[in-house]
């Protein structure tokens, strides 16, 4: 038998003891998913930019080393990477360190630093390699194998360094410094100190490498025109080149035509085929790159949906029309927090369970409260047919030192529209909601429709209501909404002016206890029912309201809260842990479809 030194018996067990932490860490209140997100080797497997997408590229999600905590070296914009301990914890990327699936489930660690070593492919030689973040909060900076490649700030947006200097050809190694104070002086929302949850640091999204040649396609906006039969196309290139674009509908050639890179052209799509929640057809898009000799330097998929949305009045009534014609707008406040990832889905299947459960409950919209998600959730939108609403995280104290917190505010607003403004089933963006964080909301509101007029703004979502430290800002009076929330409501909802339409922004909020799935801290909604069929019965009977209102006081927009219970909240449509409906689906269903019917009627 072989006899094992006294330290190498030490690192055994000290490896025992840190992957048994990582897999066996009990979720205090467990989804069907969680079990699986903890023993994937690899999470969110996954190509994470779907209106972007290359063939190759590697996945680096999964077990990395990591040290964190408020006594660990100061991570903000650091020189030089540390040292790791010998036996380092390890942290399960995506899920952010707060979170029982990252194996580290600790509060606000402020200081993070993470490891992690991989080997270039073969086929990746001579090409230059780039890494993408999809969402790290707040300040982070990467080292690759010991040089400092970039830093980043922000809580939302993707961003990516080219690494390619750096890199050696055997093993390489990444260390990431990340630093999140959570003190409400940047865009945060529901994670920020006067938020309602548990708080969400560091890296909360995928992390991922593609190699690229030096000349390649950088980005794609994609504006579509149906009114024109057109899609507008601009594609950024790192050089010169000829671009290739090619529309397809289930194979077939719809439309193509070359122009020079760096630059804006349109591709005619004869009797376009409309997207829209009923009839969500996508057309698939090809786009390559060639350099002056002919060859190819670049290829990318992506795809488009025919659709706009614009003001017009029906019957005398402002409204919103898409593609010409009014559709009611029934949705869920729905805030993307999950009992074992927190801001992040446990998996891929759990990402699309709260949306599928959206479209089969009979909604059409989603409004995307306080928080983004990563790009395959808007991908998902997009296939599905729902309409997204999406806001703004909040910055918590915008009257101070503000040339630097507005200026925050204003850097990732932008961060953020620009990274989705592809996907049709966006169609409303919410910068501000209740007047959290509220600044200058008449003129970014105004910002926003000029920067992107195909879209409508909603400048101050239930701006009737406002948190007692601070002014009201109230109804910027511009936009493209009269919007209010009224709970229980819906009446007391706005009516529509001569320039905006009528949105109820939030309303409902109706809970129900259910035993042994609940957060385990005291559990409030704004109003409350007994059981499964009253509380069903409440909603059936808020709709029949709404529909009035839509008829005879111009409401084109109801949202109800919310798609789940979260932590203390207890008026979801599903309990926290996604195993419970709290209510008679097929009924609600039932309701949902006669209201947008009802809708329907109303055009001329």
């Amino acid at each position: 038998m072989k006899k094992y030194r006294p330290k190498a018996v030490l690192l055994l067990l000290s490896c025992i003891i840190h992957w048994s932490t990582l897999v066996a860490q009990v979720a205090a209140l467990p989804t069907q998913w969680t079990k699986a997100a903890q023993m994937a080797g690899i999470p969110f497997p996954d190509y994470p930019r779907p209106q972007l997408q290359r063939g190759d590229w590697m996945c680096l999600n999964g077990k990395w080393d990591y040290q964190g905590g408020k006594s660990i070296a100061d991570a903000l914009d650091p020189a030089t990477p540390i040292t790791f301990n010998k036996n380092p914890e390890q942290i399960r990327v995506p899920y952010c360190p707060e979170s029982v699936l990252s194996g580290i489930q600790r509060p606000q660690e402020i200081n993070m630093w993470y490891r992690r070593k991989f080997s270039l492919p073969s086929g990746w030689k001579g090409k230059e390699v780039l890494i993408h973040f999809d969402a790290v909060a707040h300040n982070a900076t990467l080292f690759v194998n010991g040089h400092k490649a970039g830093s980043h700030a922000g809580n939302y947006d993707a961003f990516y360094f080219d690494i390619t200097p750096y890199l050696v050809k055997d093993e390489n190694t990444l260390i990431l410094a990340v630093q999140d104070l959570n003190d409400g002086r940047v865009p945060s929302g529901k994670s920020g100190p006067r938020g309602d949850y548990t708080f969400c640091s560091g890296v909360w999204q995928t992390v991922w490498m593609e190699p690229v040649n030096k000349t390649h396609i950088e980005n794609i906006r994609l504006l579509p025109d149906p009114e024109n039969s057109r899609l507008k196309v601009s594609v950024t290139a790192t050089g010169k080149g000829t671009v290739s674009a090619v529309a397809l509908d289930d194979g077939n050639i719809v439309a193509q035509t070359t122009a020079s890179g760096n630059t804006s052209f349109y591709l005619p799509i004869r009797s376009p085929k409309l997207w829209s929640p009923d009839a969500p057809f996508l057309y698939d898009l090809k786009i390559s790159l060639t350099d002056a000799n002919g060859a190819v330097t670049d290829e990318v998929k992506s795809y488009f949906g025919m659709r706009d949305i614009k003001l017009g009045k029906v019957n005398g009534v402002v409204r919103p029309l898409i593609n010409g014609k009014f559709i009611m707008q029934l949705g869920l406040l729905d805030q993307g927090y999950w009992p074992d990832g927190i801001l992040t889905a446990p998996t891929e299947e759990a990402l699309r369970y709260d949306m599928q459960f959206a479209k089969n409950a009979g909604f059409n919209l989603i409004r995307k409260h306080m928080k983004t998600e990563p790009q395959r959730f808007y991908y998902w939108a997009d296939k599905m047919g729902l309409f997204v609403w999406q806001d703004m995280p909040a910055l918590w104290y915008q009257d101070e030192d503000t040339a630097r917190n507005r200026g925050e505010y204003r850097k990732e607003l932008k961060a953020l529209i620009d990274e989705h403004y592809n996907s049709p089933s966006i169609i409303t963006w919410v910068p501000f909601n209740e007047n959290w964080g509220a600044f200058d909301v008449k003129p970014i509101t105004d910002w926003i429709r000029s920067y992107d007029p195909s879209r409508l703004v909603n400048g101050n979502s239930g701006f009737n209501n406002n948190p007692d430290y601070q002014k009201a800002y109230g109804d910027p009076g511009n936009g493209d909404y009269v919007d209010t929330h009224i709970y229980v409501g819906p009446y007391g909802a706005s009516v529509p002016d001569e320039h905006r339409a009528a949105s109820l922004g939030e309303f409902g909020g109706v809970g129900l206890f259910v035993r042994d799935h609940m957060w385990p801290v005291a559990n409030n909604a704004y109003d409350y029912e007994p059981t499964r069929a009253r509380l069903t019965d409440r909603y059936v009977f808020l709709l029949d309201e709404v529909e009035q209102l839509m008829r005879y006081k111009g409401l084109s927009v109801a949202i109800y809260t919310q798609t789940t219970d979260v932590e203390h909240e207890v008026n979801g449509m599903l309990t926290y842990d996604r195993a419970v409906e709290k209510m008679e689906i097929q009924r609600v269903k039932a309701v949902n479809e006669a209201v947008i019917r009802a809708g329907y009627s109303l055009m001329p």
